[in-house]
């Protein structure tokens, strides 16, 4: 706010009979003039007073220091703005000039403009010296008025703010670097997910086909292929778990924000894991929702949650065990899910190394195989959805392990749902006439798995290219129903060939699902944006995949049908 400085009036001879109190108040100017001295003989910062003009009056030894001149140089002869970039002076004015919807001001007025409002403006700009030199400055401007409320002049006290810009810069450069070796870190582990699931994807594939064959397996090459997949499985969910804790600690996991059905996704959950829990003798109990409950969060990240915890406690149980799903409303407006087993329980001491990343509690020697990174990633992704876990637990008796997201209100979104469910569901009409597929891939094995897939389908063809520039020739000479795409081909990637077919009218309702090793969200998102139907990862999961080519046939054969209605 604007400041009257007071200046001691000239001392007066205190004679032999003056009062005590008139003694107190000289002595009091004298202090204030003393302080008012030491401040404007200060060498830390450059103090400059100027009259309403914006004439220097007051140039003290800070100031002679910071800029190099001499008060005699300056005083009565020019003005602060002459000692700053002109360029930002300019770039100043315009900014004040829309802030405050006023026309710009040159010069001086430009730094005065908003203290000769009233207002006490701060503001970094760069300074000159008298030799041409330049360092960065931050100046505070106030506007001194007399008894009558008129401007007298302007105060600005400055700083040399060059270490602190240095200090800027650096921590500027630290962060990109760091930025830098994130992304680094993201390609490669794009790059490592890529080359790990596309051998998998043939091992996984081949031995489903082999499993599934005709004639059946005999019993001992049963085992052989139950010991392949499990081994597979197990590989493909470690490398998924490896992948999933780097991505949240480099902050590159992305997470939806939906109203999500505790009902629905229990039951999807339920269908996944009950199986391994009859296989283990562990019985299962699940609740029944009188009331529907939605939480906010991520879909899928709430169904790995819970399936992660399931797992866990069929896994540790005791033969013969039980698991227990239960629920419960933890006021003011969360959700508490607690899945209870019956297995060993865990000692207190160990509570609290349980969500430390690779570490197993002493049981890397035991029979259940794993790594020590699926409770980290669920207590990350519970974190990031704005909840909470923890786990009770008594030794001989078992464990609770629980976590609580936040209740919200239902989106209307059941009509929807419901019709994509039956459409992902609906079977085959019969007497489907054959259909053409065209698979464009360079890899000879995931080549090879696919035909394999489709043969068990009479009611498909399968063209492939092992190029994109083949493919797109294909595409237009046999206008397939359904395009299957790798991203990563020789020449031209599966992405630009995706573009030029959408971009060719006589291809563009032709829906491409991607098929591809490169697993991360980012990829996938970045893949579906582009324009792709649908995206599936290898390895390929047989059932999952030929549901993915039901949905997009029906797409396909519902957008000719529109076509002709329309024509």
């Amino acid at each position: 706010m604007p400041i009257t400085v007071p200046f001691p009036a000239p001392a007066d001879v205190i004679g032999n009979g003056e009062s005590a109190s008139e003694a107190l108040r000289q002595e009091g100017l004298l202090k204030t003039g003393a302080l008012q001295t030491a401040i404007l003989t200060s060498a830390n910062f450059s103090i400059i007073a100027t009259d309403e003009k914006g004439i220097i009056q007051l140039f003290n030894v800070g100031a002679e220091r910071l800029l190099g001149y001499q008060a005699a140089e300056v005083v009565n002869k020019i003005s602060p703005s002459d000692m700053h970039d002109p360029v930002e002076v300019r770039a100043r004015a315009q900014a004040l000039s829309l802030e405050l919807d006023t026309p710009i001001a040159p010069g001086f007025e430009a730094l005065a403009f908003k203290a000769s409002r009233g207002i006490e403006d701060v503001y970094q700009l760069t300074k000159i010296r008298k030799d041409g030199s330049r360092f960065p400055a931050i100046v505070s401007i106030t506007a001194l008025r007399d008894d009558y409320g008129e401007i007298i002049g302007y105060l600005l006290i400055g700083t040399d703010n060059s270490v602190r810009k240095q200090v800027e810069e650096k921590l500027n450069e630290a962060l990109a670097a760091a930025e830098k070796a994130n992304r680094a870190k993201t390609d490669f582990l794009s790059g490592m997910s890529h080359e790990l699931r596309t051998p998998l994807n043939a091992i996984l594939g081949f031995a489903q086909l082999m499993e599934s064959g005709t004639p059946h397996p005999t019993p001992p090459q049963q085992r052989n292929l139950d010991q392949i997949l499990k081994a597979g499985w197990y590989l493909l969910e470690l490398i998924n778990e490896i992948l999933d804790l780097a991505l949240i600690e480099s902050g590159k996991v992305t997470l939806s924000q939906e109203a999500v059905s505790l009902a629905e996704v229990m039951l999807e959950c339920r269908a996944m894991i009950e199986p391994q829990a009859q296989q283990r003798g562990i019985g299962m109990t699940f609740p029944h929702f009188e009331t529907p409950y939605f939480v906010k969060a991520d879909r899928t990240r709430v169904k790995q949650v819970l399936i992660n915890l399931l797992f866990n406690a069929i896994k540790y149980n005791r033969p013969g065990g039980t698991v227990a799903v239960e629920y419960s409303i933890s006021p003011p407006s969360s959700l508490r899910i607690s899945v209870r087993d019956t297995g060993a329980g865990i000692p207190p001491e160990l509570i609290a190394q349980l969500f430390q990343p690779f570490n197993r509690l002493g049981r890397e020697a035991g029979k259940e195989e794993g790594t020590g990174i699926g409770l980290v990633v669920t207590k990350r992704l519970v974190e990031l959805m704005g909840g909470v876990i923890g786990v009770d637990s008594a030794v001989g008796v078992g464990s609770v392990f629980w976590f609580e997201l936040g209740l919200t209100s239902a989106h209307h979104l059941a009509v929807h749902e419901a019709g994509q469910a039956a459409l992902v569901h609906a079977p085959l009409p019969e007497g489907t006439p054959l259909r053409t597929l065209l698979y464009v891939e360079d890899n000879p094995a995931n080549l090879e798995l696919v035909e394999q897939i489709i043969a068990r389908r009479p009611d498909l063809r399968l063209l492939s290219a092992a190029d994109g520039t083949l493919g797109i020739e294909y595409a237009r000479a046999y206008l397939p129903e359904v395009i299957l795409m790798d991203i990563n081909l020789p020449g031209i990637s599966g992405v630009e060939a995706m573009k030029i077919l959408r971009a060719d009218p006589l291809t563009a309702h032709i829906p491409i699902i991607a098929l591809s090793a490169n697993a991360l969200a980012r990829d996938i998102e970045k893949a579906l944006a582009a324009g792709f139907f649908n995206y599936l990862t290898k390895p390929i999961k047989v059932n999952a995949f030929m549901e993915a080519l039901d949905v997009a046939m029906q797409f396909a054969k519902a957008a000719r049908t529109a076509a002709k209605e329309t024509s």
